[in-house]
């Protein structure tokens, strides 16, 4: 199973902007294979998928989240990448990092998002 590790998250004011990233412990090609995804948990909600990128560099987002966020990856770093913009309280949740592959699903162990002024 691999490890994801998340960071990046903290307090901000709505509108203003984050980057969140999550590195993995797999080798760079086993990487570059993954479907990497991101989903938030807030409090009292089920986890919800905000965004997933490909192997080949495509992307799809929840609807609330179009526009604002983007996703990519840097295979080199085996790492994940969420830019978050225009940041507002309903993004507030605990952000995590997922990839399923070859039947393990792997979980990071989460990064706080609070929007708040």
């Amino acid at each position: 199973q691999v490890q994801l590790v998340e960071s990046g998250g903290g307090l901000v004011q709505p509108g203003g902007s984050l980057r969140l990233s999550c590195a993995a412990s797999t080798n760079i090609f086993i990487f570059s294979l993954y479907t990497m995804r991101w989903y938030r948990q807030a409090p009292g909600k089920q986890r919800e998928l905000v965004a997933a990128i490909t192997s080949a560099n495509q992307t799809n987002y929840t609807d609330s989240v179009k526009g604002r966020f983007t996703i990519s990856r840097d295979n080199a770093k085996k790492t994940v990448y969420l830019q978050m913009y225009s940041l507002k309280p309903e993004d507030t949740a605990v952000y995590y990092c997922n990839t399923y592959f070859r039947s393990t699903n792997s979980w990071g162990q989460g990064t706080q998002v609070t929007v708040s002024s």
